[in-house]
């Protein structure tokens, strides 16, 4: 069995463990907290699915938030069992929850990455390959650039296996800052979200490419 294949079939085992939550809260009804628990369960799921078939549900600031209350709800629930004296039942009930959490925890914290193809557009990441293949022909790539009231000076460098993007922006009051990253169509939503910069002002400059500008 592939890992693939596993994590489909953990992704199905979730889900129908989450069925029959629902199923068991409609037939007998349940407290404000089951609803809670359902939903969170619900959300959790989602992001799953997400981190199996690669795909991008909601925002990725969602996801590390909620592997941090999963971890939290594990923790609480192992203390309630070595604390406290639970019957037979509870001792089931929270195996069943500190499992169901700790094996979302990381699945979770992992998805939650920015920096991955995933949670960047297409156009990001076509502009992270052409962001990559100058930075294979350049060792750095620097761009200043005014727009109305708006002015950037952004350097772009490759530092073992990571992207460097330093930025200055600003007319009368500058600032300074930098990101690493691992993927470069995220390099390419960093400098198009945050300066009056396009990967096309890159391409116009280091290869004549004017087919990207923006």
């Amino acid at each position: 069995m592939n890992q693939n294949r596993a994590f489909v079939m953990l992704g199905v085992l979730y889900s129908l463990l989450l069925l029959l939550g629902l199923v068991a809260l409609v037939l007998g009804g349940g407290s404000m907290m089951v609803v809670i628990q359902l939903a969170v369960g619900a959300m959790a799921v989602v992001g799953l699915w997400g981190y199996i078939l690669k795909r991008g549900f909601m925002s990725p600031r969602v996801w590390r938030p909620l592997s941090y209350f999963l971890a939290a709800a594990a923790v609480l629930q192992a203390v309630a069992l070595f604390t406290t004296h639970p019957s037979s039942a509870q001792i089931t009930y929270l195996l069943i929850g500190i499992v169901y959490s700790a094996l979302l925890v990381t699945i979770l914290y992992q998805y939650g990455d920015r920096d991955q193809d995933i949670w960047n557009s297409p156009d990001e990441i076509e502009g992270g390959k052409v962001l990559s293949e100058l930075l294979a022909q350049h060792q750095e790539l620097v761009v200043e650039k005014q727009q109305a009231n708006r002015q950037a000076i952004v350097n772009v460098s490759r530092v073992d296996h990571h992207y460097l993007a330093s930025v200055v922006r600003g007319v009368e009051t500058q600032e300074r800052f930098e990101e690493r990253f691992t993927r470069p169509s995220t390099l390419a939503f960093f400098i198009e979200r945050y300066t009056c910069i396009s990967v096309g002002d890159f391409a116009r400059k280091y290869a004549g490419d004017t087919t990207l500008a923006h």
